[in-house]
């Protein structure tokens, strides 16, 4: 046997030990669809709370600026894995949900602090004039504010929110703290299992890998779309 055919025997062996022995695999499967689950609401939530955020910091009641700065300053000075933990263990701990919503509450409130300020800047690279002509029409501020600047704003700001979307999807990594079997929790379960590091977490990379790729290309194809009207 050549040097080649024995690292193709081991790496086999390897594989089967990790991933088909005891159906480890299954734990895998089980790990991406509670990724999915859990980076699906986070997203839904994320764009609410962003939204709402956004035009709170572009108001002009002092309150509302305030409750917006506070809320921006607060969640993106704090680790997201901290506010995970005090979300589940403090805020719900009492309250009969299921762990991966938690989980989704915690990313998504998380995410919306970041959320908002894409939004908020996509709001303000909208020329002033569109606004005006919007009231000039008739409009008021909200219809303006939802039937022109907006739609303008998610062509703008489409990039940078199917970034926040990828970045996301990588942080949900972390929900092994809260008792979790994402894809990350279930590669450290069979490394423990295995005491095999290498397979394991490769397997655990690629997954996340071809999760991404596949978002990725799929929120092109809409960014692609979006930008069909646009004249150059």
């Amino acid at each position: 046997m050549t040097g080649m055919q024995q690292w193709f025997a081991e790496f086999g062996d390897l594989f089967e030990k990790c991933f088909i022995r005891e159906d480890r695999y299954k734990l895998l499967l089980s790990g991406i669809g509670v990724t999915i689950k859990v980076s699906l609401l986070a997203v839904i939530i994320g764009i609410m709370i962003g939204m709402l955020i956004a035009l709170c910091n572009l108001s002009k009641n002092k309150f509302l600026r305030a409750v917006g700065g506070v809320y921006t300053d607060v969640i993106r000075g704090t680790p997201s894995v901290t506010q995970l933990l005090i979300i589940y263990f403090v805020i719900f701990a009492s309250v009969d949900l299921a762990k991966w919503v938690i989980a989704a509450i915690a990313f998504g409130i998380n995410s919306g602090a970041y959320v908002s300020e894409i939004i908020r800047g996509g709001i303000l690279s909208v020329d002033r004039g569109q606004t005006e002509a919007g009231r000039s029409l008739g409009l008021n501020a909200f219809q303006t504010m939802t039937r022109i600047v907006i739609p303008q704003a998610v062509k703008n700001i489409f990039p940078a929110l199917c970034n926040e979307f990828i970045v996301l999807i990588k942080e949900t990594a972390i929900v092994g703290y809260v008792g979790l079997m994402d894809i990350q929790k279930a590669g450290d379960f069979i490394k423990s299992a295995t005491f095999e590091a290498f397979m394991p977490l490769v397997g655990t990379a690629v997954i996340y890998y071809v999760l991404i790729k596949i978002l990725t290309l799929s929120l092109r194809q809409v960014e692609n779309h979006l930008r069909k009207s646009d004249v150059r």
